[in-house]
């Protein structure tokens, strides 16, 4: 089999994995709007998480992206709907991945596409909270999908969303 064949194949086998694994893990496929709930590893800790919006490119606030590589920001919310209080970095519970089955750690970049959450959030129960995380990824990377996990993205209950978000 020539070369460029076997490496599509790997290329394909590696995001069918990659989109798989999370359904086997028991995260929901979804969509734009779509509200997923969360579970962290402390008694009483839960989310509603919901994927509101995709900027793709998303510009850098003050400063121009470097000559490879883009910015991708998404926009979560987070609703509390447990009884304990969620203390977390949004930006490391988040990952993005791409067609070629790379991962992405979400980071804490300001971006013209809206606020981004602080560093770290405390959202009481009941308590809802709205911001950006952004990503940083090569310049022809395609993103095909969205992870959230509570516990800085190390939970076992994740979120998952499809990208394109219609």
């Amino acid at each position: 089999m020539p070369r460029s064949r076997r490496a599509r194949r790997l290329r394909g086998s590696l995001l069918a994995f990659a989109l798989l694994v999370p359904a086997l893990l028991g995260a929901a496929p979804g969509g734009s709007g779509e509200t997923i709930s969360l579970a962290g590893s402390e008694p009483g800790l839960r989310l509603d998480v919901t994927l509101t919006r995709v900027v793709d490119p998303a510009a850098p606030a003050g400063q121009e992206p470097a000559g490879n590589e883009r910015l991708v920001a998404t926009r979560f919310r987070l609703e509390n709907t447990g009884t304990a209080v969620y203390r977390d970095s949004p930006a490391s519970a988040a990952h993005l991945l791409t067609t070629t089955g790379h991962r992405f750690s979400g980071e804490d970049i300001p971006t013209t596409a809206g606020p981004a959450f602080p560093e770290t959030v405390t959202l009481d129960p009941g308590g809802t909270v709205e911001g950006f995380v952004a990503f940083r990824l090569p310049r022809d990377s395609d993103p095909a999908a969205v992870q959230f996990a509570l516990d800085a993205g190390l939970a076992d209950d994740v979120g998952h969303w499809s990208l394109p978000l219609s």
